[in-house]
């Protein structure tokens, strides 16, 4: 959301009551629930919850009101100027006391989330089968015990205990057992009568059948907080209520069980859920915990807000907070994909090669059985070897012969940290990480036409929006809970323009659905801006006063007529010209993009129409506007700014212009290089030159990175790391890369570290550490200050953490023109602030470019695009289109996600996804197993049916191993952004193959839970 800009919307009108006898004030629109909360007066509630919509169903708050016959729900009931509120009254205490008994009498007489909570050892711990716990036969389990957690199954299904309560709440009484409802009766010391008891409904049966949650109905209150968390805050619209009096209950979908119905598992209702009806399966029963650690979510970079609960050195669950970007919303990926920091394969202990034992880049990884490949070392011998090797090629081949790939999954200071190593240490600046395969072309851009990479507007401003166009994106399965935002907008009567060549989820919210060819972004973009131009419709005092190089613009789009390129991209010209009026002409239209737009070899041809777009429509600058390409990982917008990047010092400083390199070789007291480093393709290409090119590359040192996976063309890209002279891989599982290295450092999963990250709302969050590496495994800050000293560097950060507060400090120095307001201190206090942030008072700018760019001149640079082909288009050969990307389970990689328990559950398989159309023709059903080849390597996969998916092309996730679609992806690059060409490529499909086995990781269950026709 934008700061507010006027005296008046901080200050909102206040009015004066009279709540139980006494004056109170309350704010214009605000409920008497909460005008008394805020008094010091609790009033009971029940389907009450900050951030949902009031609903007055449950009728546990009402509240008398004078000069009123019926008592009023004091949660949907506005306060008046003057009004009188008793809201402990007799009547009003009768009526509140008789509706929490009643409730309660329904309640089963164990229940599944006991008041309990707290810090703190169990008075009475929950005991395992055959220590103290009744045994539950098999038959009465049911057949979804399986799936109970394990703190309900020790070798047996057992039965809850009752909890006690410990000191200070009466020892050895029973503590109450479901939630909210337990503690709102033990406040107004209420015991269910017997008479009540004896009329409990029939309980529903449990139903166990999701992999993540349990539904518990028997303590379900029909409050219907899951039904608005679903409904109006994820608007997923999976949950219901269905039947009428007492048969009325909380439904999936077409009362479906939970597990086969369409949850996206964002876990929304269980945290919404007053009683325990809906649990987390590994957090049933008492709620107490060792600890609560505030971080940030490790996944997408939406830069969700997390509390992390821990349990004897566990995570046992994980919460929303009310962060900027997220207010406690959680997708499934950050409510239940955290269990990956406790995989069996995790890396404990260093590793070194085998003396003798080649570099097989063909042979498939055993990420659980290394021991014939590496041997076991000491911290001291694994890091001499791997930066006393570094330090030889360096010395022996000069600068140019040694690289580095840091990480979008660590820290700011650890990427900071790891750039300068590169830089000062290596002594070039080959250096780079996955932002060269996700939105480098969007970022080249940016800073030609802007004079800035990030985003102009935060997600959220879509709020704000009255034309909402996301292209080249599938935010439901990439950014879940930016969607959300997106979702709530379009329910509020924003118009979403849903363009992108596949029909994704949120075209069911969408008010236009642009579902243009393959490789036609030029081609369509330039079609809307030629409307916009054509039909007057230019923001011409925008134009005059804030860009520069309109006529170009203009001139160029001349022959780009809705009507010329209708045919081309596959969108009828009425249709063009309805959405750039519609987008020229809303008070505010935003733009947001993702790797569909970026992954091409026109890529940033791709972003400099989008904002072209925005700079002839005068739609940036403002509330609800702007440019957003959304950013795929928790911190690849972060590691960009510190100057994880080639040709970059932090906060984007050229390495190649006079001024920035003279003030960093000055910073860093050290002489450094002049000239660009290679991009991470060019690196796979520079490993395998021939031994005459000085720059050949011969060493690297990969930090959370794994190019033998995210890399395009990988049989080239495996290759060429296995050709290396020396690898040196820092991560915390065996991964694909660290497969084929010489020494493996075992490093820190992000609930262990300490740092920040930046999302890509441009906001600096602060993460803290939750558990203890495992092992001798070592924090990623750690291992690279001992790097740094065996490369001769003297360092010294001191300070807790390994010394995190001074890393940020320095780093905060470096990029002191876009972050020098955000404090250490700061950051322990607010946890998440908003950049440019230039003091320390300073709230931090969620809109910018409101008055000028940061450009030489002040003004956007209007850069005209032509249509450039695809490097690779199909033919009769090879006839089809590759598109490859994420899904909502899975994430980059696959070794975090695939190792976590739920996600691997609920997307066990590899799968490729077409047309019923395109299925049909080829004689295919959705299940078969066919081979898709490209030019350059293969894949057995099997089918699933997506009518999404246009003729003529396949869908495929790149997050398995046993069928990694970058195998077939073209290393193509774009001239500007050096990004390859991920996103198009020629392939056949042909019936039959024999698909690998799944890639060893252990945790799900080996079937696959998805229909494949739907």
């Amino acid at each position: 959301m934008n700061a507010p800009t006027h005296l008046a919307e901080l200050l909102p009108e206040v009015i004066e009551f009279t709540l139980d006898g006494r004056a109170v004030e309350a704010f214009e629109g605000e409920t008497i629930l909460v005008a008394a909360k805020r008094a010091g007066v609790e009033i009971p509630h029940l389907c009450y919850k900050e951030g949902l919509r009031p609903d007055g169903n449950c009728r546990a708050c009402v509240v008398e009101l004078k000069g009123e016959r019926t008592l009023a729900p004091s949660c949907c009931r506005n306060v008046t100027a003057g009004m009188e509120v008793q809201a402990n009254s007799p009547r009003a205490l009768k009526s509140q006391k008789m509706v929490v008994e009643m409730l309660l009498s329904d309640m089963p007489d164990k229940g599944y989330k006991w008041n309990d909570g707290g810090v703190g050892p169990h008075p009475d711990p929950l005991p395992q089968a055959g220590e103290g716990a009744r045994e539950i036969p098999r038959s009465l389990a049911g057949d979804g015990a399986r799936d109970l957690p394990r703190s309900l199954v020790g070798g047996r299904a057992t039965e809850l205990p009752l909890p006690l309560a410990g000191e200070g709440r009466g020892e050895g009484k029973p503590v109450g057992q479901h939630g909210e409802l337990s503690d709102w009766a033990q406040r107004l010391g209420i015991e269910v009568r017997p008479q009540l008891k004896a009329l409990r409904r029939e309980q529903p049966k449990r139903d166990v059948t999701h992999p993540a949650m349990a539904v518990n109905l028997d303590a379900c209150i029909q409050c219907n907080r899951c039904v608005r968390a679903c409904r109006e805050e994820q608007v997923n619209d999976v949950i219901g209520y269905a039947m009428r009096g007492e048969h009325s209950k909380i439904v999936f979908d077409l009362d479906d069980p939970m597990g086969d119905s369409t949850c996206v598992a964002c876990g929304e209702c269980v945290q919404a859920c007053p009683t325990g009806a809906l649990m987390p399966k590994s957090h049933i029963g008492s709620q107490i915990v060792d600890r609560k650690v505030d971080s940030v979510c490790p996944f997408c970079g939406v830069g969700c807000l997390i509390t992390y609960n821990v349990k004897d050195e566990k995570i046992v669950s994980v919460e929303g907070r009310d962060g900027p970007a997220n207010h406690s919303r959680l997708c499934v990926k950050g409510r239940f994909g955290f269990d990956y920091a406790h995989h069996p394969q995790r890396l404990t202990v260093p590793l070194i090669r085998k003396a003798g034992v080649p570099k097989a880049y063909g042979d498939t990884p055993r990420p659980g059985d290394w021991h014939e490949t590496f041997r076991e070392a000491t911290w001291d011998e694994a890091l001499a070897l791997a930066a006393g090797k570094l330090r030889s090629l360096r010395d022996t081949h000069g600068k140019k012969s040694l690289a580095g790939f840091g990480s979008a999954k660590g820290s700011n200071e650890e990427a900071y940290l790891f750039q300068k190593l590169v830089r000062t240490g290596f002594g070039s600046n080959n250096v780079d990480h996955c932002t060269r395969l996700c939105h480098a072309s969007s970022v080249a851009a940016l800073l030609e036409g802007v004079g800035s990479g990030a985003v102009s507007n935060q997600v959220n401003d879509v709020e704000h929006a009255e034309v909402i166009l996301i292209i080249g994106s599938n935010p439901t399965a990439n950014h879940p809970v930016a969607a959300t935002w997106m979702k709530n907008a379009a329910k509020r009567g924003a118009k979403i323009v849903l363009a992108d060549p596949r029909i994704t989820d949120l075209g069911k919210h969408a008010w236009r659905t642009l579902q243009f060819k393959a490789d036609t972004d030029v081609a369509m973009l330039n079609a809307l801006i030629h409307a916009v131009i054509d039909e007057g419709l230019v923001d011409e005092e925008f134009i005059r006063n804030r860009a520069s190089n309109y006529e170009a613009l203009r001139d160029n789009v001349k022959g780009y007529s809705p009507e010329a390129m209708a045919p081309i991209c596959g969108i009828p010209a009425g249709t063009l010209r309805e959405v750039a009026r519609a987008f020229a002409t809303a008070k505010g239209a935003m733009i947001l993009w993702g790797m569909g737009i970026s992954q091409h070899v026109h890529g940033t041809d791709n972003a400099r129409c989008l904002i072209a777009l925005v700079t002839v429509t005068g739609q940036i600058g403002k509330p609800g506007s702007g440019l957003h390409p959304l950013r795929g990982q928790n911190n690849v917008q972060g590691a960009s700014d510190a100057g994880l990047i080639p040709m970059m010092f932090p906060n984007y400083q050229r390495v190649d212009n006079a001024s920035a390199h003279a003030w960093f070789e000055d910073f860093w007291h050290t002489k450094l290089d002049e000239k660009p480093g290679y991009t991470v393709v060019e690196i796979m290409h520079k490993a395998l030159a021939p031994d005459s090119d000085p720059h050949k590359i011969r060493g690297m040192y990969i930090m959370g990175e794994n190019p033998a996976m995210s890399d395009p063309d990988l049989n080239h890209a495996r290759h060429a790391l296995a050709s290396l002279e020396h690898l040196v891989v820092q991560d915390i599982f065996m991964t694909e890369t660290a497969w084929l290295a010489d020494v493996v450092l075992p490093a820190s999963a992000w609930p262990e570290k300490t740092g920040t990250v930046s999302n890509t709302d441009r906001m600096v969050q602060l993460g803290k550490r939750a558990l203890d590496p495992p092992g001798q495994a070592k924090a990623d800050l750690w291992i690279i200050q001992e790097i740094a000293h065996r490369m001769g560097l003297q360092w010294n950060y001191e300070g807790v953490e390994s010394g995190v507060a001074a890393v940020y400090d320095e780093m905060r120095l470096a990029m002191h023109a876009a972050i020098k307001g955000i404090t250490w201190e700061r950051l322990q206090r607010e946890s998440s602030v908003t950049y440019p942030c230039l003091a320390e008072d300073d709230p931090g700018q969620p809109t910018v470019f409101i008055e000028n760019f940061p450009t030489a001149t002040g003004r956007v640079k209007l850069v005209p695009a032509d249509i450039i082909p695809a490097d690779e288009r199909p033919d009769a050969e090879y006839p089809f289109v590759l598109i490859t990307g994420r899904q909502l389970e899975h994430w980059h990689t696959g070794s975090m996600t695939r190792r976590a328990t739920v996600l691997d559950a609920l997307e066990p398989m590899a799968t490729a996804s077409m047309c019923q159309a395109d299925l049909g023709k080829l004689g295919l059903e959705a299940g078969d197993v066919v081979t898709i080849a490209s030019r350059r390597g293969e894949v057995a996969i099997h089918l699933r049916r997506d009518d999404g998916t246009p003729q003529g092309a396949v869908f495929v996730p790149f997050a398995y191993y046993e069928a990694a679609a970058n195998l077939m992806t073209n290393a193509a690059l774009d001239p500007f952004g050096k990004i390859p060409e991920f996103k198009y490529c020629a392939v056949c499909i042909q019936r039959g193959g024999m698909p690998m086995a799944a890639a060893g990781y252990g945790t799900g269950t080996g079937e696959t839970r998805t229909n494949l026709a739907q």
